[in-house]
């Protein structure tokens, strides 16, 4: 399979696409070159820091290899349809199957500038996105409840200390409640990532910020990351909740759970029911979990309001289809099952490893809560 993902993109774009131009062999054995060495971004990355999760090059290297990596796949998938193309009018006019240099040219100029937007997508700061959210049971105390949601920030030498206080800067502005946080915060060891993510300890909310693991802070230091992020001011619900009150004794709860992963690393798995383990009866519950996979267990386990992250939305249209049967059919934005209400956000940042975005815009998302 790994054969296939890779080997199949250099052959197109190599000997279907370079090879046919009219170029000296002086370029298009450099170019080729080129091409093998975008082809290989993860290779590279896990020679520079021992994990294909964290390319420790400078910035714009980093930023340089997403585009040349994406520009490789559009450029793929556009030759095909072109080949496609030229092959079927050659059917129908019984003619030898013929591609204007000049048809090469665009399809590759368009893989170039598509991956281009992807590239700049993924990088922006995300805007605030507004949704409004009914929780059945919710104490009329809590109605207009603010919570802010962040996920998936993946801070890294792609996402370094200057996007993350700008991400601080603006989720501080949208005035919460609470701030919580859903997981994959980094890419990278603790000392890798001290600096880049110091100014996570600015966020400040009246009810606090909480947050759980994702996936990613297993692949780095798990034990490590737990303490720091603590230290940065973060409460962490590992299988655990928190009541918040109002005054006329009205309350809510915020559970939070580890991530699926966390058994292949030698740590707790997810455990809903230890997490709600002697919870007040009759309060609602919103719960915090990184992965969406499980958002039918947790509707049958009462959960009124799950908000989870991971997808990142799919990131881009098309893809994301495929990512949705990777999560049981959960990708982005509200679902309702069966009176629990599953938010899957786009995420706030993106894996450094394929940071593209194309109609699945990152988000920094404020939940307005209301009574039902």
């Amino acid at each position: 399979m790994r054969l296939v993902v890779f080997g199949l993109p250099l052959l197109v774009v190599i000997l279907n696409w370079l090879w046919p131009l009219p170029l000296p062999l002086g370029l298009k054995i450099p170019a080729a070159a080129l091409v093998v060495i975008a082809a290989f971004y993860h290779y590279w990355s896990r020679l520079s820091s021992g994990s294909i999760f964290a390319p420790e090059f400078p910035r714009p290297v980093v930023i340089l290899f997403n585009w040349a990596f994406g520009a490789i796949g559009f450029l793929t998938l556009l030759q095909i349809a072109l080949d496609l193309g030229a092959l079927l009018v050659a059917l129908v006019t019984w003619q030898p199957v013929q591609i204007p240099v000049g048809a090469r040219a665009v399809v590759g100029g368009i893989a170039g500038v598509l991956s281009a937007i992807g590239v700049a997508n993924a990088l922006r700061v995300p805007p605030v996105r507004d949704v409004t959210v009914t929780i059945p049971g919710l104490s009329p105390a809590f109605d207009g409840y603010r919570l802010v949601q962040l996920t998936d920030m993946h801070i890294s030498r792609l996402f370094p200390a200057r996007w993350a206080r700008a991400v601080v800067d603006r989720t501080n502005a949208a005035g919460a409640d609470m701030i919580v946080v859903t997981g994959d915060f980094i890419d990278g060891s603790v000392a890798m990532r001290r600096a880049d993510v110091a100014p996570l300890a600015g966020l400040h909310a009246p009810d606090g910020v909480l947050a759980v693991p994702g996936n990613h802070e297993y692949f780095f230091d798990y034990a490590d990351w737990m303490h720091h992020l603590s230290e940065l001011g973060f409460h962490m619900l590992l299988n655990h909740y928190m009541v918040i009150t109002r005054g006329g004794g009205a309350r809510l709860i915020i559970a939070g759970v580890t991530d699926r992963s966390a058994p292949g690393h030698g740590q707790a798995g997810p455990d809903l029911v230890a997490a709600l383990a002697g919870r007040p009866a009759g309060v609602p519950v919103i719960l915090l979990d990184h992965q969406p996979c499980a958002a039918r267990a947790a509707a049958a386990q009462g959960v009124a309001l799950q908000l989870s992250g991971h997808t990142h939305g799919g990131m881009i249209v098309g893809l994301d289809r495929l990512v949705a049967r990777g999560n049981n059919g959960f990708v982005s934005g509200c679902y309702d099952l069966g009176g629990m209400t599953l938010y899957v956000s786009n995420g706030t940042g993106l894996w450094p490893g394929f940071a593209l975005r194309l109609g699945r815009p990152s988000e920094i998302t404020c939940f307005h809560l209301r009574a039902g």
